[in-house]
């Protein structure tokens, strides 16, 4: 298992919009894939999952990844989140 920490810089937090973009992203993946968020964990491939986390702007997140390729899912959920998931700041 391969886990990061890292902190919601999307000003709206996750939406819809990142939601699906991060089921969209962790999907193809052969693992598991993970957010948690003050102890409350969802599953990165259900978007109401993600959706019921509520992170919010300056939210620290728990990225966790378990299986065949969890080092590429990792990096590539890890990259939406520094893109701001393409949206305007």
């Amino acid at each position: 298992m391969v886990q990061r920490e890292i902190v919601v810089t999307n000003a709206l937090g996750i939406h819809a919009r990142p939601a699906s973009l991060i089921v969209q992203t962790a999907t193809p993946f052969d693992c598991d894939v993970w957010l948690e968020k003050t102890g409350v964990s969802a599953n990165a491939k259900s978007i109401m999952s993600v959706m019921m986390l509520a992170a919010a702007f300056e939210t620290k997140v728990l990225v966790k990844a378990n299986g065949k390729d969890e080092q590429m899912a990792l990096e590539a959920i890890c990259k939406l989140f520094a893109s701001n998931f393409n949206e305007a700041q």
